[in-house]
């Protein structure tokens, strides 16, 4: 599910194969979709030929888009964010760093507007941090990965928060992911 490399106390967080050929296939082949609407709907050989050339060309836009905008996660070897375990850990991604004490909730949000999801982190001194996904990170996968390398090292208060959100019964079931018990 999710492709952590983790090197010593320093982890590194990349999308997991499946998403990678699951957003190439959605992106790419709603693209050619809409090409084959549009070739097929300007043939004009079917009473169906303008609801082909219509669907096309008002469909092909809107996956453009969604494709232009999901381009920089096809990048080779892209770490996504960078995870620092520790007493003093930190998350490090290509706009900045945050502490993890620091941090009073995080999130997986889909951004309405480009419809990616990107994780959302707000922090004890009001700033509200966001980290692109390009939609490589699903949900389990980020709740496992919050669960097993962020979570440790939140204060008291955030995990609280934390402990509300996440479903440990479904990670179970699904993922077979348990929570470690916490040296601490």
């Amino acid at each position: 599910m999710l492709n952590p490399k983790i090197e010593n106390d320093v982890i590194n967080i990349k999308g997991s194969k499946f998403m990678y050929v699951w957003m190439l296939l959605a992106t790419v082949g709603f693209l050619i979709g809409c090409l084959i609407l549009i070739i097929n709907g300007l043939k004009f050989d079917s009473y169906y030929s303008l609801f082909y050339l219509g669907g096309g060309l008002i469909f092909t836009p809107f996956y453009l888009y969604i494709t232009l905008w999901s381009l920089p996660g096809f990048i080779p070897g892209k770490v996504l964010l960078t995870i620092m375990r520790g007493e003093n850990g930190m998350i490090r991604w290509k706009k900045g760093t945050v502490y993890i004490k620091n941090i009073r909730n995080i999130a997986l949000v889909r951004n309405p507007f480009n419809l990616i999801n990107d994780i959302v982190i707000e922090t004890f001194d009001n700033r509200v941090i966001k980290i692109r996904t390009y939609n490589l990170i699903n949900d389990l996968a980020y709740q496992m990965m919050v669960d097993q390398y962020i979570y440790p090292y939140m204060t008291e208060n955030s995990r609280m928060v934390w402990d509300r959100k996440v479903d440990l019964i479904k990670l179970k079931e699904v993922a077979r992911y348990e929570r470690a018990e916490q040296k601490m």
